[in-house]
């Protein structure tokens, strides 16, 4: 089993999605000892811009260097998830929405005729067959209320792509003290402990 791991937030180390992610990848590993894993940092994943859709929409022979170097960024990123088996994604909220570092790693992998293509009978996603796990850490309390626009957000956006089996564990209320914050990590540690790959 390939996994990649998306790292979405800005704490780094002290990130509670990254800790997430990292007992889920554990999990995963512990399930199959000879899985391989790499790692994104996506706070190192440039932006859609005007330059990057240039790069994007010029045939390949006919880039600047610059343009090939901005192009190759983003196939390099589609080809890890390409190759991953198991996607293991860290998602923080950030004022109700997902981080624009996740963003930018969305816009990187979504690529009409790469991972994604339109039919007769409307879009078709590429990337099939892959299982994805969301680790969801937030401040208050937002899970199955209308003030989650992230669930909603990443089911619609990954399931266009093709990954639409997806499982999200939460830890919430992170910001409301130590014991809730306690509470939150054990109840999704214990959800973790219950994944099967």
């Amino acid at each position: 089993m390939n996994i990649l791991q998306i790292n979405s937030s800005v704490r780094g180390a002290a990130s509670a999605s990254t800790r997430l992610a990292s007992s889920i990848v554990t999990r995963l590993r512990a399930l199959d000892p000879s899985a391989t894993l790499t790692v994104r940092e996506t706070g190192n994943q440039p932006i859609l811009d005007e330059a990057a859709l240039g790069a994007i929409f010029t045939p390949a022979d006919a880039r600047t260097p610059e343009q090939a170097a901005r192009a190759a960024i983003d196939d390099a990123t589609i080809a890890e998830v390409q190759a991953a088996d198991a996607i293991v994604i860290g998602v923080p909220m950030y004022n109700f929405g997902v981080p624009v570092q996740l963003k930018a790693w969305i816009d990187a992998i979504a690529k009409a005729g790469v991972t994604f293509r339109y039919t007769e009978k409307g879009p078709e996603g590429l990337l099939k067959g892959k299982k994805v796990y969301v680790a969801l850490a937030r401040g208050g309390l937002y899970r199955d209320t209308l003030a989650d626009s992230q669930v909603p957000y990443l089911k619609s956006v990954l399931g266009f792509l093709g990954l639409s089996d997806i499982t999200f564990i939460h830890a919430e209320g992170l910001a409301m003290g130590e014991e809730p914050a306690a509470k939150a990590f054990a109840d999704a540690e214990a959800e973790i402990a219950t994944l099967t790959a």
